[in-house]
């Protein structure tokens, strides 16, 4: 490449950032800025507001659960699509980011650690946020009981956790790395890309999930934590999946005042 290519190149690596970004999280952000905005502005409180996690789509179950899994998976279309743009020139877009197989041992256990140090403090921070009036009150699931429901809610727990990994944190860590960033510059960046599409539970949850963004993006980049020299997504994405397999499907098993305290439905 020569020295008249650098720019044309960066510019095309900057719009293609957008361009994924404004078909994923980005997007999301975007709408999660205009409903914090409108809650705000709202003559209820913020902490009197509710917040709807995995709605139901259809009163008839079974077109309920073909809209839950084509929301699933159109959701998953720019991952693909990232994994796409990564693997130019040949190179595997997967193993470039650690989505593959060859460290599962290392992976589920840094997985798990992970996400036991993102969650319980999480969980303070939820009922903290509820107490000062700073987040909505989060109701983790309106699907009904049916056979289908707790795998749906799986798939969408590691849905989530793909989605926001592979974008926020792989795709995003190789495209900066491109346009010259280093390593703090894009833990910020990818920190408060991951709060903003969260803004929609309040600034409680923006803070927060700040918070894990700047522990996952700076796990994903520690020359330390990663063996080689080599990034690995997985236990991100299987941390992700874990927290959120918790909020949607465990709650369930916390008892009812435990809940009602916490301002969880």
């Amino acid at each position: 490449m020569t020295t008249t290519d650098l720019p044309v190149s960066r510019r095309r690596i900057a719009a293609e950032v957008w361009i994924v970004l404004g078909l994923s999280l980005g997007q999301s952000g975007v709408y999660a800025l205009v409903n914090i905005v409108a809650r705000l502005t709202a003559e209820t409180p913020l902490a009197e507001q509710t917040a709807t996690l995995n709605a139901s789509q259809s009163e008839r179950p079974y077109l309920d659960l073909v809209y839950q899994l084509l929301s699933i998976g159109f959701a998953l279309v720019p991952v693909a699509l990232a994994l796409y743009l990564l693997s130019a020139n040949g190179r595997s877009a997967t193993r470039s980011l650690g989505l593959d197989g060859t460290r599962p041992g290392r992976d589920v256990g840094w997985g798990f650690a992970l996400a036991a140090a993102i969650g319980i403090p999480g969980l303070a921070f939820y009922a903290l946020g509820r107490a000062v009036g700073i987040t909505v009150e989060v109701q983790a699931s309106a699907l009904d009981a049916y056979w289908w429901t707790v795998p749906v809610l799986v798939l969408s727990a590691f849905q989530n956790g793909l989605l926001e990994e592979v974008i926020a944190v792989g795709y995003l860590y190789e495209r900066t790395r491109d346009l010259g960033w280093n390593r703090m510059k894009f833990i910020v960046a990818s920190s408060l890309l991951r709060g903003s599409y969260h803004l929609y539970q309040g600034i409680g949850p923006f803070i927060g999930n700040v918070v894990m963004g700047v522990v996952f993006s700076w796990f994903y980049t520690s020359p330390r934590f990663q063996p080689g020299g080599r990034h690995r997504i997985l236990p991100l994405v299987i941390a992700h999946t874990l927290l959120d397999i918790v909020a949607f499907v465990g709650y369930a098993l916390v008892p009812a005042e435990w809940r009602e305290a916490l301002g969880i439905r």
